[in-house]
């Protein structure tokens, strides 16, 4: 099998991206952001996406998603053209990816349920109100919240349960595309690691293809099937994290392979070591 390639015009691969990148350039002023980046994502896949401050992970992740227009390049979401401003193509990315933003964004005036209930509301009007309480609560259920937060405010939510209400809003119209912007930030240990083993099961249970911003190497060596390294206003490598970890690059050799990322390491390994017992 050839090696991976930072740049996704060199390698060859049969199968459509979900996600597919070329060209992109971000400017704000004088300051270049990003200038010519390329990415893939593919499907059922979790991509993680690292990088130093300023190398513009939420930009390129608003970028795709359409709520920022770059200055140059093509961006293509579930074969639909994230630049149009058709209304029918606007409508299909909408309709078919859920986002999970670092602050969780929910609407502090509306409960749990309401909250979950907006993008019901805003694509399935027609549906009977009991119907969308009931897919709410299914929502609510399935991000691993109990039914009696349906009816809470976010300000009465602790910071891992506003993250898991913002989840059960992002899973509200079963989408099949998941962006994640820095999911586990301000959680404790024990609650970031519980929400990485939720993500990676919705992923697995539903199919879903996860595009997941992320500083938190214990994330990245738990879940992510591949990283996609931001430097030098591009994607310098997007591989599989045993191959990240061996290029010859400043920032990726200071990232990986300093004391966190031995600990995440020994954390994952003694992880996989547990589950091959259990299983046995």
């Amino acid at each position: 099998m050839p090696p991976l390639s930072a740049d996704p015009r060199e390698r060859p691969d049969d199968a459509t991206p979900v996600i597919r990148v070329r060209g992109l350039t971000n400017k704000f002023g004088e300051q270049i952001v990003h200038e010519d980046l390329a990415l893939d994502v593919h499907a059922g896949e979790i991509l993680g996406v690292v990088g130093g401050s300023g190398t513009g992970k939420s930009v390129l992740m608003r970028s795709i998603l359409g709520l920022r227009i770059p200055d140059a390049g093509e961006i293509e979401v579930l074969g639909t053209d994230a630049r149009s401003s058709r209304p029918k193509d606007r409508q299909h990315i909408e309709r078919n990816t859920g986002v999970l933003f670092q602050d969780g964004a929910l609407f502090s005036s509306l409960t749990v349920g309401e909250n979950v209930q907006v993008p019901l509301k805003e694509h399935h009007g027609e549906l009977p109100d009991s119907w969308r309480y009931e897919l709410a609560l299914l929502k609510v259920k399935l991000a691993g919240l109990p039914a009696d937060a349906l009816n809470k405010l976010p300000s009465q939510l602790s910071g891992g349960m506003r993250k898991r209400a913002g989840l059960a809003r992002a899973l509200a119209l079963d989408p099949p595309l998941l962006f994640l912007d820095e999911p586990t930030a301000g959680l404790d240990p024990i609650g970031a690691a519980a929400f990485d083993r939720l993500i990676r099961t919705l992923q697995q249970a539903l199919g879903l293809t996860v595009f997941l911003i992320t500083h938190d190497l214990d994330t990245l060596y738990a879940i992510c099937d591949r990283v996609a390294v931001l430097a030098d206003r591009k994607v310098v490598i997007n591989a599989p994290i045993a191959e990240v970890e061996k290029l010859d690059h400043p920032w990726v050799q200071e990232y990986f392979h300093g004391p966190r990322a031995r600990a995440a390491r020994d954390g994952r390994d003694a992880y996989q070591e547990r589950t091959k017992q259990e299983a046995s």
